[in-house]
């Protein structure tokens, strides 16, 4: 009775994927960018530069994880001036809500390629459920760093008023929100 308890125990472990990897986001190849339309005249851009999480991948079982947060006072778009604006209570309350987070519910895959990322989006401490599709996905042996590296270009749109972000809706600002997510991890 203990073996086949042992047994169970071992296929169970095996099932749940408890042989994945685990992956250190490489914060130098890993990016939340933003697009916004202006008037129809232009597209605001930015991006959030201090980011944290953790990625736990098994390509075998073709499953895997992401806990990634951005620091929203981090955000970027190179105008100082807009960079204040956006962290202020009118828009990302940056103060009252420093991170925002997403965290994965699912992985779907196309063959061995990771197609997309299922989960769930905190912004504003609201969340909603979002879809990053993956336009490119691929692992490799980083030359450099002699150990594998897995990751890619994923990207969704939002509708921010969803969050809460009504700023300038008003005024013919658009709701949809173009993210763009770059990531890469460094197995560990």
């Amino acid at each position: 009775m203990r073996k086949s308890l042992t047994l169970l125990a071992a296929a169970a472990t095996l099932s749940t994927g408890a042989f994945a990897a685990n992956y250190a986001i490489d914060p130098t190849h890993t990016f939340a960018t933003f697009e916004i339309g202006h008037f129809g005249a232009s597209v605001n851009r930015g991006r959030f530069d201090k980011k944290e999480g953790t990625i736990s991948f098994d390509k075998a079982a073709k499953t895997g994880s992401v806990d990634v947060s951005f620091d929203v006072a981090s955000v970027n778009t190179g105008t100082p001036n807009f960079d204040k604006h956006l962290q202020s209570a009118e828009i990302l309350s940056a103060e009252k809500f420093p991170k925002a987070r997403f965290v994965s519910t699912k992985f779907q895959f196309s063959g061995d390629k990771v197609s997309a990322v299922e989960g769930n989006l905190t912004l504003l401490g609201k969340t909603q459920p979002v879809t990053l599709k993956a336009n490119q996905f691929a692992c490799y042996e980083s030359p450099m760093l002699k150990r594998e590296v897995c990751g890619g270009d994923f990207e969704t749109t939002i509708d921010r008023t969803a969050f809460g972000v009504n700023y300038g809706v008003d005024w013919g600002f658009p709701k949809n929100v173009r993210l763009v997510v770059q990531v890469e991890g460094v197995k560990q």
